[in-house]
Parts: C-alpha cells; sequence; structure tokens
C-alpha cells in the first residue's frame, strides 16, 4: 500500500498548479503541470514494471510450492 500513498501524495502535490492553469488561466502553472504529469507518467510506469516483475516472481513461488 506504500505505492498508493506514494501516487496518492504526488496526485495530491499538482493540485494548486491545476487550479491556477484551469481556474486563472497561469500559462506558468500549465508548464509546471505538464511536467507534474510526466512525472506521473514516470511513476506510473515504475509501478507497472514493478507489479510485472511481482507476478512473475508469485507465479514462480506458487510453482515452486506445487512441485
Amino acid at each position: 500500500m506504500d505505492r498508493y500513498r506514494q501516487l496518492l501524495q504526488l496526485v495530491r502535490s499538482f493540485e494548486e498548479d491545476f487550479r491556477k492553469f484551469y481556474e486563472k488561466q497561469n500559462i506558468s502553472a500549465g508548464i509546471r503541470l505538464r511536467k507534474h504529469m510526466q512525472e506521473l507518467r514516470r511513476f506510473a510506469k515504475d509501478v507497472r514494471d514493478e507489479v510485472q516483475q511481482l507476478r512473475r516472481e508469485w507465479r514462480q513461488e506458487k510453482q515452486q510450492k506445487g512441485e
């Protein structure tokens, strides 16, 4: 669940720039927002890779126990 908390914290950290860009039409906030979204993309990729690796490991463990 640590990754979930990290995701929530990451998304919450974007809130101010979201508001500034969408509500106040602040162009600089839009640039920061794009950077935040790229950071979120990298985080998502890391989580996807981690999930895939854990699935492989757990599958192997399960097969070894069944043998």
